[in-house]
């Protein structure tokens, strides 16, 4: 199971369109300028199989080295990156913004963020 979990989940049953292992970020809703849900792999789920992905919770992600976010925070996934990314970024195609909020400050040269997961809330860049 996904070590990076902090506090309760809702789990969903994913089809895997790529490899994933635990912990990994997963877009649920790829139709580029809609609504979709940004969630966590809770285990490894290979390509084309089913596996549980949490859409509710909190984890600690990959962030940006030189985002600076601060607590309460809407947060953006930035997929070039594969990291949280500030709300102040220019979001680029793939990029999924207000995905989730800071649980948390942290600011330049920090790595990785607590972040709640809020389903439904981000928009796929196009």
């Amino acid at each position: 199971m996904a070590t990076n979990q902090d506090q309760g989940v809702d789990v969903v049953d994913h089809t895997a369109g790529a490899a994933y292992s635990s912990g990994d970020v997963v877009v649920l809703g790829t139709v580029a300028g809609q609504a979709c849900t940004v969630g966590v792999a809770l285990t490894d789920i290979a390509s084309g199989a089913v596996g549980p992905v949490a859409i509710r919770g909190t984890f600690n992600l990959t962030k940006v080295s030189d985002a600076v976010i601060v607590q309460g925070q809407l947060v953006d996934w930035d997929a070039s990156a594969s990291a949280v990314d500030d709300n102040v970024a220019t979001s680029a195609t793939g990029d999924v913004p207000g995905f989730g909020m800071a649980m948390e400050s942290a600011g330049n040269g920090v790595t990785t963020i607590a972040v709640q997961l809020l389903p439904g809330m981000g928009t796929l860049t196009a």
